[in-house]
């Protein structure tokens, strides 16, 4: 069988569960199941060897070097004799999950696997569900780490897809992970194409281990004799144990994925990765870990995690953008590459001086972003907002150095047959090779989009820069939106500059200051205090002569309560004018539909 075949096959089991589980439910019968079928026959070829050791009350130590793996299970019990004892199916599996070495021990916990075996055995499936799974050929011999990889992926698919209330917790759309492994890959020939390279990638908000499960394969797929290690960290339990569970799987080291809340207890301190993606939650306020967040940033400042700025309590999404920052392998031991799912809140919120600000400024000024691509609306399970990549680097290529790019890739979609939760549109193969190219050639570029006499569109073309674009059908017309720009870093910062106007008595003369630093200054009027916002790529005196001085000749600017702020306003740097339609185009339509009326109620007459 083809994995899709084999978790098919495997997902048959819910056909024993329906009526007695909800959907949403099957994947937590299913899952650990499939887990513990798994390790029975991994672990089947040296079974003897390990009872060997037990016998002797040799330590854990001993009990793996038997096992040949990372894990091993010191009771006689394997699936085949729990379905020869029927009447003691419940004590016997629970024993057996019992003798797994801790790590092992604790995916199942986590799975409260436990408890779905009482839920079985009080439904009466329990030996049902134990024969079937007892009944699946999963011996390395004939599905393979990477297959069965595959296998748990698909069933995990499965379960998110079916609960997809509460799936955008913790499930990323493949297509989208997918893209952002592309654009970490695409400028590394090394780890592409040099055999035995081993390399490091860390996911701080892990899910299902979706992100990190599916860069495994890209490495896989494109260069078989490189190694990935896999890292990360995840909050929610069912999550935790079931990317657990896929790590153990593939042959990962499982003690690499910890349980936790990233932001206020690292799992990983002191660590840094060569890659890193994240997709963390959107919008979701930090009070609960404010104060160790807080406590950290006022500590240990740059030393720390959040030594830029602090984002307000309300989005917490630049947070993990700074975690990841401390994640970075220093350039000098080859640099790192990492991307981040973002809403569109982090590109604009705060003015000058505020957390966010500060935190672009720094990102920016430190020269670490390489580009933001905006992803088609409707792509995750639970909610339709804009999002956007973040690729941040401290190894850009020398083309890239002091510069941005940017990708509007919205339009880039197709609709799906079956909406999942909010999830409406997906990115096709094609999409995500357009991007990528995109971003690997670091070009800037128009989408062209041909239409015909009536309007219709018929055809799309990426322009780039330089090229001419497609001939326009008879009648028809191409239309030219900006697809793919580059700037440089300065172009997203700005002077906030406070302008002054003086204070005047009831006869209009301006009053001057008569004690200190102020005594013979003219002194401020607060209420007609105003700020303007002055690029930092323009001189800041001739803006002010230009833009202030003209409308009140008495203003000043108080230099001293001047701001440095940074946005990145992604809309606008795509947004195409479209004109209005001329007076004659609109009074002729106007006449037409007229003519229409007057026709049908001459009809009615009649």
């Amino acid at each position: 069988m083809n994995h899709q075949s084999l978790s098919n096959f495997i997902w048959s089991v819910a056909d024993l569960l329906r009526g007695d589980y909800k959907q949403s439910e099957y994947g937590r019968v299913i899952l650990p199941f499939t887990v513990l079928r798994r390790l029975d026959c991994v672990l089947a070829p040296t079974r003897a060897a390990v009872l060997k050791e037990v016998e002797a009350g040799r330590p854990d130590p001993f009990l793996l070097r038997a096992a040949g793996q990372g894990f091993f299970n010191r009771t006689t019990i394997d699936l085949a004799k729990l379905i020869g004892d029927q009447d003691n199916i419940g004590t016997n599996l629970l024993s057996y999950v019992q003798g797994f070495s801790p790590e092992v021990r604790d995916i199942f916990d986590q799975f409260e696997f436990g408890a779905q075996i009482d839920r079985l055995a009080k439904n009466g499936l329990l030996y049902q569900v134990t024969e079937r799974f007892a009944g699946i050929d999963l011996h390395p011999s004939r599905v393979d780490n990477n297959q069965m990889g595959l296998v748990f992926e698909e069933l995990i698919r499965k379960f998110a897809e079916i609960s997809n209330e509460t799936a955008g917790e913790h499930f990323t759309p493949r297509e989208v992970i997918r893209l952002m492994v592309n654009l970490l890959f695409v400028e590394d020939d090394d780890v592409l194409s040099n055999p035995g390279v081993v390399r490091s990638i860390y996911d701080p908000t892990a899910g299902t281990g979706g992100m990190l499960s599916i860069a495994g394969e890209y490495l896989h797929e494109h260069n078989p004799g490189a190694q990935l290690t896999m890292s990360g960290q995840e909050l929610n339990p069912e999550s935790y144990a079931i990317c657990k569970a896929d790590m153990l799987i593939k042959g990962q080291d499982i003690s690499r994925i910890v349980q936790g809340n990233t932001l206020s207890d690292d799992g990983h301190p002191g660590q840094t990765f060569d890659y890193m993606l994240s997709n963390p939650p959107f919008g979701v306020e930090w009070k609960k870990v404010q104060k160790a967040v807080q406590d950290e940033h006022q500590r240990l400042g740059h030393a720390g995690r959040f030594g830029p700025g602090l984002p307000r309590v309300s989005d917490g999404s630049l947070l993990f953008l700074m975690h990841l920052l401390s994640k970075m392998r220093p350039w000098t031991e080859g640099g790192c590459r990492f991307g981040i799912v973002l809403n569109g809140s982090p590109l604009f919120t705060g003015g000058a001086g505020s957390g966010e600000s500060e935190i672009r400024r720094h990102v920016l000024e430190s020269d670490l972003v390489e580009a933001i691509i905006a992803l088609p609306t409707d792509m995750f399970y639970n909610t339709g907002i804009a999002t956007y990549v973040w690729i941040l680097s401290n190894k850009k290529p020398k083309a890239r150095t002091g510069k941005v790019q940017l990708i509007d890739a919205s339009s880039f979609s197709q609709k799906m047959r079956k909406s999942l939760g909010s999830k409406r549109k997906e990115m096709g193969e094609g999409h995500i090779a357009d991007v990528t190219r995109l971003f690997g050639a670091f070009v800037e570029a128009e989408l062209a989009t041909v239409l015909d006499a009536g309007g219709k569109e018929v055809a799309r073309e990426i322009v780039i820069a330089g090229e001419a674009p497609p001939a326009a059908p008879e009648g028809g017309k191409v239309k030219l939106a900006p697809l793919s720009r580059i700037f440089a870093n300065e172009s997203f910062g700005y002077r906030t500059i406070t302008v002054e106007r003086p204070l005047r008595d009831e006869n209009g003369k301006p009053l001057l200051g008569q004690k200190g630093k102020a005594k013979g200054k003219l002194q401020p009027d607060s209420a007609l205090r105003d700020t303007e916002n002055v690029p930092l790529t323009e001189d800041v005196e001739t803006y002010f002569a230009r833009e202030v001085k003209p409308h009140a000749p008495d203003a000043w600017i108080d230099h001293e309560k001047t701001k440095v702020g940074y946005e990145i306003p992604f809309s606008r740097h795509f947004y195409v004018f479209e004109p209005p339609r001329s007076l004659a185009e609109i009074d002729a339509e106007l006449a037409g539909v007229t003519a229409r009326i007057q026709a049908m109620l001459t009809e009615l007459a009649a």
